[in-house]
This record gives C-alpha cells, structure tokens and sequence, in this order.
C-alpha cells in the first residue's frame, strides 16, 4: 500500500506528452474506462504514474491496471 500513496500523479497534459496525444484524448481515455485515474477535489484528473509506465511496456505489464 506504501507504493500506491507514494507513486507520482500524472496531470492528462503529462500523460498526454508520453503517449504523443492531445491531453482531451486522455481525458475522454479515462471517461471511457480504458485507463483509471483519481479525480482531485478541485474534479481535475489525475493519473497514477506507475499505471502508465506499465502501459507503455505492453499488455503483459499492464495486466490488471486498466479500469
């Protein structure tokens, strides 16, 4: 559980300069359920870093951190 309080949140702008996208795709991503992320109390998105790591080495890696 340590790991999850510690690992960096990712604004859709960050997750959206990885994946090479526009930051409103990642937005609409994460609306649709293909990939999880934290609402902020502001309602802002947020995005566990560890979670897009894992997606970006594969569908192996990433088993189990798509919502």
């Amino acid at each position: 559980m340590e790991s999850i309080i510690a690992d960096k949140l990712l604004t859709p702008g960050e997750v959206a300069a990885t994946f090479r996208v526009d930051p409103k795709t990642v937005t609409r991503w994460a609306a649709a359920g293909r990939i999880s992320s934290i609402r902020t109390p502001g309602g802002h998105r947020r995005f566990r870093e560890s979670q897009i790591r894992a997606l970006l080495e594969g569908p192996a890696e990433a088993e189990g951190v798509l919502a």
